[in-house]
C-alpha cells in the first residue's frame, strides 16, 4: 500500500540519511585500510622525493649522508613498483571485511519509503548478526 505524501517524504529522508551514513562508513573503512596497507609505499616515495636534489632536497642528515640522487630515484621507482600489489591487497582486505560484516546489506531500497510493509533488507537475510548465529562460510559460484 502506498504511503501518503508527507509520510513518503519523511521515510525518503530516513532512507537517504541511512544510506548516506552507510556510504560514509564504507568510505571511512576503505580510507583506513588503504592508508594502513599503502603506508610502506607512502614512506618510501616520500623519502625519495624529499632527498632528491631536483625535487625538495632536504637538508636532513640522512639526505646528505645516506641518500644521493641515484638512491632517491631508486626509492621513488621502488615505491611506485610496490604500489600495485599493495593496492590489490588493500582491496582484497576491504572486500573481505565488507562481506564478513555485511556492510552492503545496510543499504535500503527507495521502495522502503514509498510503500508500507516493505521489510528492511537485512531482516530478510536473518538480521545484522546472522553470522554470529551460524554463518555459512562456503562460497558457491552458482545460485
Amino acid at each position: 500500500e502506498p504511503r501518503s505524501a508527507w509520510c513518503c517524504l519523511a521515510w525518503t529522508l530516513v532512507v537517504v540519511t541511512m544510506n548516506s551514513l552507510v556510504f560514509f562508513i564504507n568510505l571511512l573503512l576503505m580510507f583506513v585500510i588503504f592508508t594502513v596497507v599503502l603506508l610502506p609505499t607512502i614512506v618510501v616515495v616520500y623519502f625519495g622525493f624529499q632527498c632528491h636534489s631536483r625535487v625538495l632536497h632536504s637538508a636532513a642528515r640522512y639526505c646528505r649522508s645516506i641518500l644521493d640522487d641515484n638512491s632517491s630515484s631508486a626509492l621513488i621507482i621502488l615505491g611506485f613498483v610496490i604500489m600495485s600489489p599493495l593496492i590489490v591487497v588493500a582491496m582484497a582486505i576491504y572486500c573481505s571485511l565488507a562481506r564478513r560484516l555485511h556492510l552492503f546489506m545496510c543499504f535500503q531500497p527507495y521502495s522502503r519509503a514509498v510503500y508500507k510493509g516493505v521489510k528492511w533488507r537485512w531482516s530478510e537475510e536473518g538480521g545484522l548478526c546472522s553470522c554470529v548465529k551460524g554463518c555459512n562460510t562456503q562460497v558457491k559460484a552458482w545460485v
